[in-house]
């Protein structure tokens, strides 16, 4: 069952207990963590985890082309937003100067909101694959590290996040989704859910009320979106906890 190809069993399906399950297991890994994390350990975790993240992804990728998904780019290109992590990781990791700084950023802000959204609509995974199966438990490792590294980053102050930061996070944003488009175009696929509707998911009541300007909506909603979100949402628990401090 754990390398089974798509369709031999049944799917574990979302909201359900399998769903349940993982969500739990991967919130109580993801604040445990953040809890025992410390500011020196940052880098190392982000090399660690980067290391691991590709392995993982390595599998997955020969897992889909062993299984016959090789005329299906969506199943096994590493260009979606969540796979960014693979690339901001190397950034962040070995890096210098702005190239570090793109990888930080969005593993600061941009991580933590494709994480959370994929464990809570995890479409990609446990509606096609059973529970047990090595898709659905990558998936969300994958998704719990990527929440846990935001997390971490910001609790600890690895790095200072201001608003003027979005030049790095749009910067490496606008390059994926330039490539995502490209690939797209060419083969027809919808990488960085910019080029076709995705029923059943936000990304398809986007498809509904724009049209034809989803392309364009969808790229500048991933290029600018996440990191206001949670530049906002930092800002906002920052206020909150100073007006607590001196009452």
């Amino acid at each position: 069952m754990f390398f089974a190809p798509q369709g031999k069993y049944e799917p574990c399906g979302m909201f359900t207990i399998g769903h349940l399950i993982f969500f739990v297991l991967t919130i109580a890994g993801i604040l445990i963590g953040v809890k025992y994390t410390k500011k020196e350990s940052i880098k190392r975790n982000i090399i660690i985890i980067t290391i691991v993240a590709w392995i993982l992804e390595i599998i997955k990728i020969i897992f889909n082309l062993k299984t016959g998904h090789g005329n299906n780019l969506n199943t096994y290109i590493p260009l979606y937003y969540c796979s960014i992590l693979l690339y901001a990781g190397i950034f962040s990791s070995i890096g210098k100067g702005y190239i570090k700084k793109m990888g930080d950023v969005f593993l600061a802000t941009g991580g933590i909101v494709g994480g959370v959204l994929f464990l809570i609509l995890p479409t990609t995974s446990i509606t096609m694959y059973p529970m047990f199966h090595f898709i659905s438990i990558q998936s969300f490792l994958y998704h719990g590290a990527m929440v846990y590294l935001g997390l971490a980053i910001n609790k600890t102050n690895y790095i200072e996040l201001k608003t003027k930061d979005i030049i790095y996070y749009a910067t490496l944003l606008f390059i994926m989704c330039v490539l995502a488009f490209a690939v797209n175009v060419r083969f027809g696929s919808n990488l960085m859910f910019i080029s076709k509707d995705f029923p059943g998911t936000p990304v398809g009541l986007l498809y509904k009320y724009t049209g034809k300007f989803f392309t364009p909506v969808a790229a500048l909603i991933q290029i600018f979106g996440p990191f206001y979100a949670i530049l906002g949402l930092k800002e906002l628990i920052e206020v909150i906890l100073k007006k607590k401090k001196f009452t």
